[in-house]
């Protein structure tokens, strides 16, 4: 079974800066980074090759130095690795990536087979949307199963496919037909260490590059910014908090003087609150 995990290289969240006059992330001098949800995106894809065989190849679209990711991608075991990167591509929002990783995947496809089943993170850490998977999923018309915790049983011979995902309500156990997009929830498995043969083959791995013609991409028009409808107006960073901490009470004090001690401050600030317990406590 041919496997595809979509990852993206981000800078790393830990030292991202804000410009003070342009008000946009400075990303001069900050390391990128595989971008965390989509490790474990790979890792189960990996799992899922160990156990019914087949390829993983992982795809990410970006400049010429997102090749660090997929060699990195490489290490832990992934098969093959292919990089779309053009200057067309450059400002891409999510509609236009998505419009882009659609149409590689659907090279891939024609190259190294069609994947029956794509993974990607549940999100990236530089843009939250969690937008691009599902976009995937609907241009190429596949079943999506979002926030997925654990794959419960896949039936290649069948082409089904049975997952876990997590909901506000609860765990909910869903089952379709491939083939599939899935996002991985984090914390849900932990990448691998890769071997040291990995490590040398990916050194050595030529990492397949397509530009947008390779990718079979005619209508430029929904690539980069001119395919890109979402404007961002403002981004910057919220204002350290300037009240200073308060004691309201001290572990001296009985377990009674406490409560009432923050139950006084609660309904100082909130005088409403105070009001609507009485009502209640009051009954009918």
């Amino acid at each position: 079974m041919h496997i595809v995990v979509c990852m993206k290289q981000v800078p790393d969240s830990a030292q991202i800066r804000v410009h003070p006059v342009t008000n946009t992330i400075m990303r001069q001098g900050v390391p990128t980074i595989i971008n965390p949800y989509d490790l474990f995106a790979l890792e189960e894809a990996l799992r899922l090759r160990d156990v019914i065989g087949g390829e993983v190849t992982v795809l990410t679209m970006g400049p010429p130095m997102a090749e660090e990711s997929l060699r990195k991608a490489l290490t832990f075991g992934a098969d093959r690795a292919v990089l779309l990167t053009d200057r067309f591509f450059a400002g891409s929002d999510t509609l236009a990536t998505s419009f882009a990783l659609a149409a590689a995947l659907t090279k891939i496809g024609e190259e190294f087979g069609v994947p029956p089943i794509v993974f990607t993170g549940k999100q990236t850490i530089d843009g939250d949307t969690a937008q691009v998977g599902p976009g995937i999923a609907k241009r190429l018309g596949f079943n999506q199963l979002t926030y997925v915790a654990r794959i419960v049983d896949l039936a290649p011979e069948v082409g089904t496919i049975t997952v876990e995902r997590r909901a506000e309500g609860g765990v909910q156990v869903l089952s379709t037909r491939l083939p599939v997009l899935i996002t991985m929830l984090e914390g849900v498995n932990e990448i691998r260490r890769g071997t040291l043969e990995d490590a040398f083959r990916a050194s050595r791995a030529k990492i397949v590059t397509w530009n947008a013609a390779d990718a079979g991409i005619t209508d430029m028009t929904k690539c980069g910014l001119r395919g890109s409808p979402t404007i961002v107006k403002k981004i910057f960073s919220p204002p350290p908090r300037a009240e200073a901490a308060q004691l309201i009470a001290t572990i001296d004090q009985s377990y009674d003087a406490i409560a009432a001690s923050v139950m006084s401050e609660i309904f100082k600030s909130q005088p409403a609150l105070e009001d609507d317990l009485m009502r209640f406590s009051a009954g009918p």
